[in-house]
């Protein structure tokens, strides 16, 4: 049996909402990313929603738009994708980069404490919501993330790559911080193929999000096709980006919006038999989920194989691919990456649970289409593995 990391859903409409683009004339962003917004922004109960070509533009477009500039500290946690901290970078500011709770490889109210105790001036955090499931983010305590940030008058810029459709305390992520960016790449819960989106209800960064994803242009050539004005006049406001995505993509977007919560069901049903099939396993430590697991996007599943384990983690990979099983590493901390590694002269005994979570950290595959008897192999392979 082949069974690859990850397959892309498909939803249905795909096809002939792409072929609407196609036969309509007009390929670049139009009245399909514009729809694609709304709908999107209506799903989450937000105000406004940017449609981005990846969400390394829509983060980008996001620590501009909240007044990151060179100089200025930003809290990054160390497990995650090197775009959180790469966003940072491009503005000419330093990430300073935190420490995870082992189990979920999320940061903490109380990690985040411990890091502004020692760091002055951060002017932003960027709590990355790994795997699907949501930092703790506001609670009727007033000792979230989003909550402390906002007593200290620090700017929220959530990774939310993983995160859709995530709840918290009722409420879907891309509705507590300053501004949240989501990823549409292939393997996530809903694709565009490439692509991504920003939400905020803050119509100071949305107006300027706008603005910067095409070039600093005032209104885009939609906006001056459709206004009935002189078509060609436009100003540069600023030096802006080329961030836009196109109608294809968003018209794909469109087809998978509309199943968003049966390809996170179908992500529950997999990691659900995962937590039943592996629970009994003794050097393998799963997935914490700390609320309802209809909260969870479960964009992943990862296992920690424990250092007591018959097998390294290297090994398993090596073993579980020769079974023609797919697995990948989410992630390589980013303060063992050369390049932040020396440029901020990080060292590996400040994270102490991201190395711990380092050494052993596998996931599996899980995605809607994924069968019942392809589970049943995939933990069957894992059992003999680790016996």
């Amino acid at each position: 049996m082949k069974i690859p990391f990850s397959r892309v859903p498909m939803a249905g409409n795909e096809l002939n909402f792409v072929k609407e683009v196609l036969e309509s004339g007009w390929l670049t962003t139009s009245t399909k990313a514009l729809q694609f917004e709304r709908l999107f922004a209506e799903y989450l109960g937000v105000r406004y929603a940017c449609a981005v070509n990846s969400c390394t533009a829509a983060l980008h477009l996001a620590v501009e738009a909240v007044g990151i500039k060179a100089g200025d500290k930003v809290l990054v946690p160390t497990m995650t994708f090197t775009a959180t901290a790469d966003v940072v970078r491009y503005l000419g500011a330093d990430p300073v980069f935190t420490d995870v709770e082992y189990g979920t490889c999320l940061l903490t109210p109380e990690i985040l404490q411990a890091a502004l105790a020692i760091n002055g001036n951060v002017r932003a955090v960027m709590p990355v919501h790994y795997g699907g499931q949501a930092a703790s983010l506001a609670t009727p305590e007033g000792n979230g993330i989003v909550d402390i940030c906002r007593s200290r008058q620090i700017r929220v810029v959530e990774d939310a790559a993983h995160a859709f459709p995530t709840k918290f305390q009722g409420r879907f992520v891309g509705s507590f911080g300053d501004v949240t960016c989501f990823s549409f790449y292939a393997n996530k819960t809903i694709t565009t193929g490439e692509g991504g989106m920003l939400v905020t209800n803050d119509e100071a960064i949305y107006n300027r999000v706008k603005t910067m994803r095409l070039h600093g242009i005032d209104h885009d050539v939609w906006d001056r096709y459709t206004n009935g004005k002189t078509s060609w006049e436009y100003d540069i406001v600023a030096p802006g980006y080329k961030y836009n995505m196109p109608d294809i993509n968003a018209a794909v977007g469109l087809a998978q919006l509309g199943k968003a919560d049966f390809f996170r069901e179908q992500r529950q049903r997999c990691a659900l038999y995962y937590l039943n099939e592996l629970q009994n396993l003794s050097v393998v430590d799963l997935p914490l989920c700390v609320g309802p697991v209809e909260n969870h996007a479960w964009h992943l599943f990862p296992i920690i194989i424990k250092p007591d384990a018959p097998v390294s983690r290297n090994e398993f990979i090596h073993r579980m691919s020769q079974q023609g099983i797919g697995t990948s590493v989410h992630y390589k901390p980013l303060h063992r990456m050369s390049y932040y590694r020396d440029t901020y002269q990080l060292n590996e005994k400040d994270f102490p649970n991201a190395e711990r979570i380092w050494q052993g950290i596998v996931s599996l595959p899980i995605y809607p289409d994924l069968t019942d008897a392809e589970l049943k192999y995939i933990c069957a392979a894992i059992r003999n593995i680790l016996s």
